[in-house]
């Protein structure tokens, strides 16, 4: 299983905070995101930009990161701070 969480207002367009994936093998994170955007077509640009960060596990993920059974992926909208 895979727990997909969404932070701030992604939380709000996707109206969950969390989402779980039963994937059994390894997928690429494209192939996640693909499935989310599926469940949450609200999501899909914003999921397409570069603006949302991805982090598995609490560590921030690059594209090509794979996602694996038992991970927390987490999508990450634009913010900042002072």
């Amino acid at each position: 299983m895979v727990t997909v969480r969404f932070f701030a207002m992604l939380k709000g367009l996707a109206k969950t905070e969390i989402k779980e994936y039963d994937i059994k093998a390894p997928v690429k994170l494209d192939e996640l995101k693909s499935l989310v955007k599926r469940d949450f077509p609200a999501l899909e640009g914003l999921l397409e930009s570069r603006s949302v960060l991805v982090s598995i596990n609490q560590e921030f993920a690059g594209k090509d990161a794979v996602v694996k059974d038992g991970d927390e992926v987490g999508f990450l909208p634009p913010f900042s701070g002072g």
